[in-house]
């Protein structure tokens, strides 16, 4: 697979605006004493929005697929 440096998404970009605002809705929801179910469904939505990032990262640099297996 070919590396495409040009596609690799930069700290600023906003994918990672909205994961990050998603982990910081799981830690207040967490802090705040939201219900178990609540708080872990935001803690997967973070969890899910930076593993996006990371795989999408990966395909771009020609990293190993890790969606194949």
């Amino acid at each position: 697979m070919k590396r495409d440096v040009k596609k690799v998404l930069l700290p600023d970009h906003q994918a990672f605006s909205h994961a990050i605002e998603a982990m910081k809705c799981y830690e207040e929801a967490k802090d705040a004493g939201a219900s178990p179910e609540g708080v872990e469904h935001l803690k997967i939505l973070a969890e899910s929005l930076f593993q996006a990032i990371n795989d999408y990262q990966l395909r771009v640099l020609g990293g190993p697929d890790y969606t194949n297996h």
